[in-house]
């Protein structure tokens, strides 16, 4: 078991980023680690305990799928590019107020 206060980015190698950068690979590595991982979508969670539980799930999942399609096209999408910027930190709101459901 790997000590729980260390994150493996898996999407950033070992070069210089920005913390802005870092700040987005590491948020969306800690959804990808719940879902593959942790079994957040499958697991022990009622998604349908309620609406609120169901559009959850499927933001959850709506964002875990655009995050792995972001890692792929990561070289033609230069990170000073304005519009990928801007759809980086939507998506990055997005999850962010899916916080409260990123436990498993």
């Amino acid at each position: 078991m790997q000590p729980s206060n260390l994150l493996k980015i898996e999407s950033l190698d070992q070069d210089w980023r920005d913390k802005d950068t870092v700040m987005l690979h590491a948020c969306f590595q800690l959804l990808k680690d719940c879902v593959e991982e942790e079994q957040l979508l499958t697991g022990h969670i009622d998604w349908d305990a309620d609406a609120r539980h169901r559009a959850a799930k499927i933001e959850l999942q709506a964002l875990y799928d655009w995050w792995l399609q972001r890692v792929d096209k990561e070289n033609a999408c230069d990170a000073l590019d304005a519009v990928c910027y801007e759809e980086d930190t939507a998506m990055l709101l997005r999850l962010v107020q899916l916080r409260w459901a990123l436990w498993t």
